[in-house]
């Protein structure tokens, strides 16, 4: 047997979480304090939650600024039996850690990210990287491939990208994304706006909205002006939520996906 691929494995806890060992160096920072300092995290995946969390064991974490929770929540994370407020240097994050009730990661200590922009360690990094929105998956990847396919996009009849030099962007569990050079794309039709997302994957996102009467949703548009390394083919190339607009790729339409990002943006 491979007791490599063993230690790797993904393994289950009878609450429902999945989790699995990481070899990554993985700190947290509250303003100047390091909170977390672990070469030894785990990945815990919450049922029904696409995106994992770390839990680190209690020895590489900094205990003395935990403190029981004054006001924990009852239903927040599967399998928590017991959640900490932080307090450094007089600010107090409230429900910011917690224990969990699985033998296996008795000793461990999970910490929120940055779902919730209220809650979370103010900076969080793998190696020498900063990480920002969720820890990456180990089950995902990100290929960004050039191609020569033709690639149309249309919203509510009016052509507003058409190139033949798209970035295709093949990204886990999500539908395929096309990124056209601006010189391809109506940008007259499109109004900048001062909305950002991020992603762990591919950096920090900028958007636009469609000028017209279409009944499409806002932040429509976006793009990557300074993409992380690995994805650094679609630097300024911009893209449409396949989700809202017409997309043709050689002449055949695109069927629009459902996807839970898009409602969210929606919402």
């Amino acid at each position: 047997m491979n007791t490599l691929f063993t230690a790797r494995a993904v393994r289950a806890t009878p609450e429902g979480l999945l989790w699995e060992p990481s070899e990554r160096w993985v700190r947290g920072r509250k303003g100047e304090v390091t909170v977390v300092d672990s070469q030894h995290p785990v990945l815990v995946w919450e049922p029904g939650v696409p995106v994992p969390l770390y839990a680190f064991p209690r020895t590489e974490v900094r205990q003395d600024l935990l403190r029981p929770a004054k006001n924990p929540p009852t239903d927040r994370h599967t399998g928590a039996r017991a959640f900490y407020d932080l307090e450094v240097d007089g600010d107090v994050l409230e429900n910011v850690a917690w224990a969990l009730s699985a033998a296996d990661l008795a000793d461990h200590i999970v910490f929120e990210w940055f779902r919730d922009a209220r809650q979370g360690l103010d900076h969080w990094y793998e190696e020498e990287e900063e990480i920002f929105v969720h820890p990456r998956d180990p089950h995902k990847r990100v290929d960004a491939i050039p191609s020569s396919r033709h690639v149309q996009v249309s919203v509510d009849g009016t052509v507003v990208a058409d190139t033949h030099s798209p970035v295709l962007l093949f990204e886990t569990g999500l539908p395929t994304r096309y990124y056209i050079p601006r010189e391809d794309v109506r940008l007259d039709l499109l109004e900048p706006i001062g909305h950002q997302t991020g992603c762990p994957y591919k950096g920090i996102a900028e958007y636009w909205s469609w000028k017209g009467e279409a009944n499409v949703p806002p932040h429509l548009v976006w793009s990557y002006p300074d993409p992380l390394p690995e994805v650094g083919r679609i630097r300024g190339l911009v893209a449409f939520y396949n989700e809202a607009v017409d997309i043709t790729v050689d002449g055949e339409p695109v069927e629009r996906p459902v996807t839970q990002a898009f409602e969210a943006l929606s919402e």
